[in-house]
């Protein structure tokens, strides 16, 4: 179950994945240094987040899921790594979404039933205090762009206007068959978010690394970004394209047994993420991904157009329905620097982000994306008969993601959340880890620490 990592066991390599963690720890410090610095009152500098690089709060707490969450973080750690040797796929998978949705709930819970959960998706920046004004959702389509930009009477409220349409319409529908108001908002929330237990590992298992794939499910299940999880919709959009991502890979699969299930699973897995490219503009990065599994499926004149086809068709109804992407995109630059994007520095947020990533990915994320790229350059993939493997190609994909949407400006602060979609598929570089239970101790702690240390805002 560790073949990568057995021939790493030498002292000198496990000593070189905690200076990378250390790196990450001084990172993470010199930013809430200069973070606090630069809140100091008088300093002319406007970070927009009290415990930055994190967008929240310091407020040591405790709360009514804080026994819950440890007792959840000390059975995963005592008995995940057993459950993975010895259980079979399917009821693992299954027991691997439970825990996760416990673990993400026992997290909010800290935090308290309403401040924590039912509140969160309520407040006047959000999704649903727009819900009551949509009664004509064509019409809605039609005059969303005219309604993106500040400073106007019907302007949309930040989250609303800062994406796609697709984000709020999931809020409409969940009113329109009678699951209004914040509680459901956050249990689909949570829901659709904790797919990405089953999707990453699932992806990984269609893509013949079974071993690697029951070595991550324990590490996606303590995944410290399940703070964020639960509850914002940047969660919701991590499972819809992690559930995408993973039926693209079964359809490789099927493609290769000759299966009849490839075609339509290639199809819908393509839908939902084109239906991701209307929850968030950033989400066409995903795309990377998505590329990357079909081509370790060598199903690029197979599944990948269907995939293709798929999304295509979803842009089609959303266009046919009077919302352009691309109008959208634009205006959505412009109102973001309409706000409070203008006054935070670039020049903070560019590394601070990655501080902020390091804390939603956790400790075993960041030695395991140094062993990833490390043995990615090692295996040379780029040369002509040189095969990848797809832990290495589905990290690098995911930190090429994280890096282009770094650089474009557009993620100045608030990517512990924002950036889930990418983080989830670091996941599987933790398959190249020994001493998994130290690892999942670590990220358990990480989540736990963050969650007791800040309020999160969303």
């Amino acid at each position: 179950m560790r073949t990568l990592a057995v021939a790493e066991e030498r002292p000198e390599k496990r000593s070189r994945d905690l200076w990378a963690v250390l790196v990450a720890v001084v990172l993470v410090g010199v930013a809430v240094a200069v973070g606090g610095y630069l809140n100091r009152p008088g300093s002319g500098v406007v970070l927009w987040a009290p415990a930055a690089p994190l967008f929240a709060q310091w407020l040591p707490h405790v709360g009514p899921g804080t026994l819950f969450a440890v007792l959840i973080a000390v059975a995963v750690v005592a008995w995940g790594p057993g459950l993975v040797a010895r259980m079979r796929w399917r009821r693992l998978l299954a027991l691997g979404y439970a825990t996760s949705l416990a673990w993400t709930f026992a997290l909010a819970m800290i935090d308290g039933w309403h401040r924590g959960f039912t509140d969160r998706l309520t407040n006047p920046n959000e999704y649903l205090h727009e819900v009551p004004g949509i009664t004509d959702i064509p019409a809605m389509l039609r005059q969303f762009s005219s309604r993106i930009l500040d400073f106007q009477p019907d302007s949309w409220t930040t989250h609303v206007s800062g994406h796609p349409p697709g984000a709020t319409l999931v809020f409409v529908w969940l009113d329109r068959i009678g699951l209004s108001g914040g509680a459901w908002a956050a249990t689909v929330c949570v829901l659709v978010g904790c797919l990405v237990t089953v999707a990453v590992p699932l992806t990984l298992s269609a893509l013949h690394r079974c071993d690697a794939a029951r070595a991550t499910l324990p590490f996606a299940v303590l995944f410290p970004g399940a703070v964020w999880v639960g509850v914002s919709a940047d969660g919701m959009f991590a499972g819809v394209t992690a559930t995408g991502i993973a039926l693209i890979a079964v359809a490789t699969h099927g493609f290769r047994a000759g299966r009849w299930y490839a075609v339509p699973l290639s199809v819908l897995g393509g839908a939902l993420l084109g239906f991701g490219m209307y929850l968030s503009y950033g989400l066409p990065l995903i795309g990377l991904i998505a590329f990357a599994v079909t081509l370790l499926g060598r199903s690029l004149t197979r599944a990948l157009p269907l995939a293709v086809a798929g999304a295509l068709a979803v842009a089609v109804v959303f266009t046919a329905a009077g919302f352009w992407w691309f109008d959208g995109y634009h205006l959505v630059v412009e109102r973001y620097y309409q706000g409070i994007a203008s006054a935070r520095p670039y020049s903070y947020w560019v590394w601070a982000d990655l501080a902020s990533l390091a804390l939603a990915a956790g400790p075993a994320l960041v030695a395991g994306v140094r062993r990833s790229g490390i043995a990615f350059v090692a295996a040379r993939p780029w040369r002509r008969g040189n095969r990848c493997d797809p832990v290495l190609l589905l990290v690098v994909a995911a930190a090429v993601a994280i890096v282009l949407a770094d650089v474009s400006g557009l993620s100045k602060a608030e990517v512990e959340r924002i950036w889930l979609p990418f983080t989830v598929w670091l996941l599987p570089a933790v398959s190249l880890l020994p001493s998994w239970r130290w690892w999942l101790a670590g990220q358990a702690l990480t989540a736990l620490a963050v969650n007791s240390l800040v309020l999160t805002f969303w």
